[in-house]
């Protein structure tokens, strides 16, 4: 299975009461078909939850 940059972003979290995994972003509906679509180059609410990474970053 391939993983996706979701899988790595900080607001990609389980929600029980869905029994799945979402995108936590309050985006509104232009936003959203681009991401589905595949229209964006990438998703510009991306935050990696990476902590070495974003100290890195802050270095």
């Amino acid at each position: 299975m391939e993983q996706s940059v979701c899988d790595s972003c900080a607001n990609y979290s389980y929600d029980e009461d869905w029994d799945a995994y979402v995108c936590d972003v309050d985006m509104d509906e232009d936003d959203r078909v681009q991401l589905l679509t595949g229209m964006s180059a990438g998703c510009p609410y991306y935050r990696s939850d990476n902590e070495y990474e974003v100290v890195r970053h802050q270095m």
